[in-house]
């Protein structure tokens, strides 16, 4: 029984924490594509460029805000590859780039690079070409 008990403990709590930072890094990314996804939307139907980023980035707190995550500052980044922003036919590259912490290491381990899981998100979309050219 005390063998059975050692082993079960040894084997079972490792492998719980595996599966709770598998879901909580999941988690990350499912809340990073859909903020990529509705900030692009929201940005490409703005009336100006500068709506647009306040309209992305209400989107994407609001996905994060879905997922129980808190958006990073300086996580989000739009470029348009045309110029002037918002060019009908051109397109948007909206992506979020940040590191998430997997759960219930010390604080000493936050500096170090395994306790961060890098997220990249991104997603282009395309401006309407029948919308009217951005004042």
């Amino acid at each position: 029984m005390i063998e059975f008990l050692a082993i079960g403990v040894g084997m079972l709590v490792p492998l719980a924490y595996i599966v709770l930072a598998a879901a909580g890094v999941q988690q990350a990314v499912f809340a990073s594509t859909q903020a990529v996804r509705e900030a692009g939307r929201a940005f490409v139907t703005a009336a100006s460029p500068a709506q647009g980023h306040e309209r992305a980035a209400a989107a994407a707190l609001l996905a994060f805000d879905d997922h129980g995550l808190a958006l990073p500052a300086d996580a989000l980044r739009i470029g348009c590859v045309d110029a002037p922003c918002l060019t009908p036919g051109s397109t948007v590259v909206v992506q979020v780039q940040w590191r998430v912490p997997l759960p219930w290491l010390p604080e000493s381990f936050a500096g170090a690079s395994p306790s961060l899981v890098p997220i990249i998100a991104e997603h282009r979309v395309p401006v309407d070409e029948y919308r009217s050219v951005p004042a």
